[in-house]
């Protein structure tokens, strides 16, 4: 039986950065189910096997490279075959009063956030490594976009600077028909959630303030981005996906 499937992956090549924990963790096993040859990147050895040995299919490939180092994007760039879509989902985040970011700690947090993937993005392009008719997808946040809080302004300023770049690309590689989207979430339950910065009583609390009373799961961002690599966003480019159960309504 023929099923019919207008999200499929199929025979796509895909590079998924930050692929070792939560998000980008999601989004390569997604993508592997769909169909898609999935190559994962991030720093932590351990955690990006784990994250390997749980891809369907057998054209999977695993680079282990820090992506603030320019030596490891080229190694990143001249090992890659020809990419239809790429996904660019490392980053970080840093909690502290604005006046006491340091110069190496906003170069940090913009070098992980924004620098990396946008020279990455830069290199592939150069290197003609990203096919026509491909997908390249941000994942942005609500932060600095649509909303801010206490203490998170230079995690705000990265994510702000990535909105604005997508713009920009989408529109300088509309003529190859390749697409640039970013993916804007709310609170997602991953590992910086659990790190215990904040009690359960207070992630309850948070919890609240969601429309729909609860985080986001790292799959239901998956989801989103698997539309964003298919070819049944075809006609979609330079957008801003929001997901955030309904916080920005407020």
């Amino acid at each position: 039986m023929n099923h019919y499937n207008p999200f499929s992956l199929e025979n796509k090549t895909i590079l998924v950065t930050g692929a070792s924990s939560g998000i980008g963790k999601a989004i390569a096993i997604e993508c592997s189910k769909m169909g898609a040859n999935v190559i994962v990147t991030a720093r932590n050895e351990e955690r990006l096997k784990e994250t390997f040995s749980l891809l369907r299919g057998n054209n999977n490939n695993i680079i282990i490279a820090d992506l603030t180092d320019e030596r490891d994007l080229d190694f990143i760039v001249k090992n890659l075959a020809e990419l239809d879509g790429l996904v660019h989902c490392a980053g970080m985040t840093m909690s502290k009063p604005f006046q006491f970011y340091s110069k190496d700690k906003i170069d940090t947090i913009m070098g992980v956030n924004f620098f990396s993937p946008l020279l990455l993005t830069q290199m592939l392009l150069k290197a003609k490594k990203i096919k026509r008719q491909s997908s390249i997808v941000f994942i942005s946040s609500i932060s600095g976009v649509y909303v801010a809080n206490v203490g998170n302004s230079m995690y705000s300023a990265s994510k702000g600077a990535i909105n604005g770049l997508i713009k920009g690309l989408a529109l300088e590689l509309a003529p190859k028909n390749i697409r640039v989207n970013s993916v804007n979430p709310g609170m997602v339950e991953t590992n910086i959630i659990s790190s215990g910065v904040l009690s359960d009583e207070q992630l309850d609390e948070d919890k609240k303030r969601y429309p729909l009373k609860r985080y986001g799961s790292p799959i239901e961002i998956a989801y989103a981005v698997v539309y964003l690599l298919s070819d049944a966003s075809s006609w979609t480019t330079g957008s801003n996906i929001v997901i955030d159960g309904g916080f920005t309504l407020l």
